[in-house]
């Protein structure tokens, strides 16, 4: 009874005035579900580092100075390993011409 009320009321510009509300209600109600309460509905635990977890960031002179020597003892072995990687690939090289001489 009450079905055949609504869809005898819904015709025309009525019917318009219906769909256009269900075109704004949609975006509007799932932008407010999924805009309200964030921190606790899809917040991960765990997902960000704590701050003891994190880099600590030197200030004083002397903690620069110990962060940049550090760095550049590692850029050091960095580049002392490629070095050697690229002697040991060239020695292999060298070592499969002398085995397999071309005519």
């Amino acid at each position: 009874m009450v079905f055949n009320y609504i869809l005898r009321s819904l015709r025309g510009t009525n019917l318009e005035v219906f769909k256009f509300g269900m075109y704004l209600a949609f975006p509007i109600g799932y932008m407010y579900y999924f805009g309200t309460n964030l921190e606790n509905r899809f917040s991960v635990r765990g997902f960000w580092p704590t701050q003891e977890q994190s880099h600590k960031i030197p200030f004083e002179k002397d903690e620069l100075e110990a962060e940049v020597q550090r760095i550049r003892e590692n850029m050091k072995r960095q580049n002392e390993w490629k070095a050697a990687q690229a002697q040991a690939a060239a020695a292999s090289s060298d070592q499969q011409q002398q085995q397999n001489p071309s005519p």
